[in-house]
Formats: structure tokens, C-alpha cells, sequence
């Protein structure tokens, strides 16, 4: 399987208040870029963007020459998923119509959260989904991915003298 990646590079953004901003990175299947609309299997596309409570910015996007054909066959000559949940590394969430227990369980391995979707939506529309999710009151399992995101304090730990 060939991967090509596309990223965006910018210069260092300006801090705009203090206060730490929530800050996570959602990935979404696609077959077209602007929705989420495949399995995570067959996804030709993998687009990953950077949500906090109240801005979205598109980061980069993961092109799998190969996919499956949804045949329900098993391939076996190479690992079809290996380079898709490497391309998920420092992801917190993937948005996806369907994903099987093997994959699944290899992206929770990765520290990424799997959601599945009843049906095709945009892409703006789950990212808005997120925002509002992040400014409410979040649910146990979005607030699990924040507390795992947070940096441990060693505030306990006491200074020898």
C-alpha cells in the first residue's frame, strides 16, 4: 500500500490569551474529502484536523493508494491497516462509518478514540459536533481523551533538602 501525505505548514502561531486552550486532533474517513463517508478499512482518505472549543483548522490528509473492496475477504499478502493506524499517530479521535474489532483494537492500541457513524455526514458537520461537545458538558468518554491529554503534575512529589 502506497501512502502519499499532504500537509500544511505554516509559522508559529501567536498565543492569544494565557489560559490553556483544549486542543484535539480528529481524524475523519473519506472517500472525497469533504465527508465522512467510508469504513476505516476501505477509507481512500484520512483527513486530520486540529479542533479546539471554538476554531477547526485542517492539518494534513493521508492518501491509501490501495483499499479494500469490501468483499469481507481477509487479505493476507500485506498489512492493510498497519499503515492506516500509523497515520493516525497523535490523533485523539477517528470519525468513521463502520470499523471492525481487529482495527478497532489496533487504533484504541494507538491512543486513539474510534467513533462510528449511523451515516454519512460533512466533515464541518462533525467537527462542529466536537466543539460543541468540547464547550458543554463532555461526555465520560471525550472526557477521558482530555484527561489523557493533560501533562501530569509532580506537584506531589517533595523536594529533598
Amino acid at each position: 500500500m502506497q501512502l502519499r501525505k499532504l500537509s500544511v505548514v505554516e509559522g508559529e502561531r501567536t498565543v492569544q490569551s494565557e489560559a490553556p486552550t483544549l486542543r484535539l486532533r480528529v481524524a475523519v474517513a473519506t472517500q472525497d474529502i469533504k465527508n465522512v463517508n467510508a469504513h476505516f478499512g476501505s477509507a481512500k482518505k484520512f483527513a486530520v484536523y486540529e479542533v479546539t472549543p471554538h476554531e477547526s483548522r485542517f492539518l494534513e490528509a493521508f492518501d491509501f493508494e490501495t483499499t479494500s473492496d469490501e468483499s469481507g475477504r481477509h487479505v493476507t499478502d500485506s498489512d492493510r491497516l498497519g499503515p492506516k493506524v500509523a497515520a493516525l499517530a497523535g490523533c485523539n479521535l477517528l470519525f468513521c462509518l463502520a470499523i471492525g474489532g481487529p482495527a478497532a483494537a489496533r487504533v484504541v492500541g494507538a491512543k486513539v478514540h474510534p467513533i462510528k457513524l449511523d451515516q454519512p455526514q460533512s466533515i464541518a458537520s462533525v467537527l462542529t459536533r466536537v466543539q460543541s461537545m468540547m464547550t458543554g458538558n463532555a461526555p465520560p468518554w471525550l472526557r477521558k481523551v482530555f484527561l489523557a491529554n493533560e501533562q501530569r503534575s509532580m506537584n506531589f512529589l517533595d523536594e529533598e533538602d
